[in-house]
């Protein structure tokens, strides 16, 4: 039985938002209404040209956020390491995006960049705050990941997602080897990127240890026609 809990990433309201102008929809509202939905999380990732999720939100959020707040970024940003050490959230979750990304689509090189997380990791978890590391589903990658001093690893999905309907014991059994290497030194997990009502059950069952997932695109692509609120039930049974 899945453990996991459901953080839902509210990037796309804010794009909504930032489409018209004004507030609507109201990204600390609706943060607020997933919180009292059933959501465990709520993850934001700014990106310098405040596309979706403005700087402003951050520090809106983290003073009404009752559940585990999440702000996943490129740490070589300096204004986002800024912005984490300002807000010190309960987690930060850091992915090597290239500037002008439009959306996370690799993991971390934990052995050719060791040195470098080692040091930004170390400035997070001064302050108290807990941090995850985006990574492909490579055990050489996860065992690597244990000596940059991260509490977690978040397992990049897409792979698993685009292959699902094709083979979905096939295009699992990566992420299966990975969490097992994970569980092995000590690495919590989490897992996001493409999940969605199709797919997460069977990741969640499958997948030992794994304690968080991050939704954003397909919940709120999902919400649009069944409701807020019936969605993030329907995805939090997808993780009982």
């Amino acid at each position: 039985m899945s453990l996991a809990k459901l953080s839902v990433n509210i990037n796309k309201i804010a794009t909504l938002r930032n489409s018209r102008g004004g507030n609507n929809p109201n990204v600390l509202q609706t943060a607020l209404d997933c919180e009292r939905f059933g959501a465990q999380g709520i993850t934001v990732h700014p990106r310098p040209d405040e596309r979706h999720i403005r700087y402003q939100d951050v520090y809106d959020l983290k003073g009404q956020i009752q559940t585990e707040f999440n702000i996943e970024g490129n740490c070589q940003e300096e204004k986002f390491v800024e912005l984490v050490l300002a807000n010190k959230p309960a987690q930060v979750t850091l992915v090597p995006d290239a500037l002008g990304q439009i959306t996370s689509n690799h993991g971390w090189d934990t052995i050719k960049h060791q040195n470098y997380l080692q040091d930004i990791i170390a400035v997070f978890k001064q302050e108290g705050i807990r941090v995850s590391i985006f990574v492909d589903p490579n055990p050489e990658m996860v065992e690597a990941a244990k000596t940059t001093g991260t509490d977690r690893i978040e397992l990049y999905t897409e792979s698993y997602a685009v292959n699902y309907h094709q083979d979905k014991e096939k295009a699992i059994l990566p992420y299966v080897k990975a969490a097992e290497m994970a569980n092995k030194v000590g690495l919590g997990i989490n897992a996001g990127h493409d999940l969605d009502l199709h797919n997460l059950q069977y990741f969640a069952q499958n997948i030992p240890g794994l304690l968080e997932v991050s939704i954003g695109h397909a919940l709120i692509c999902d919400a649009l026609y069944l409701g807020l609120e019936n969605t993030i039930q329907r995805y939090l049974y997808q993780l009982k």
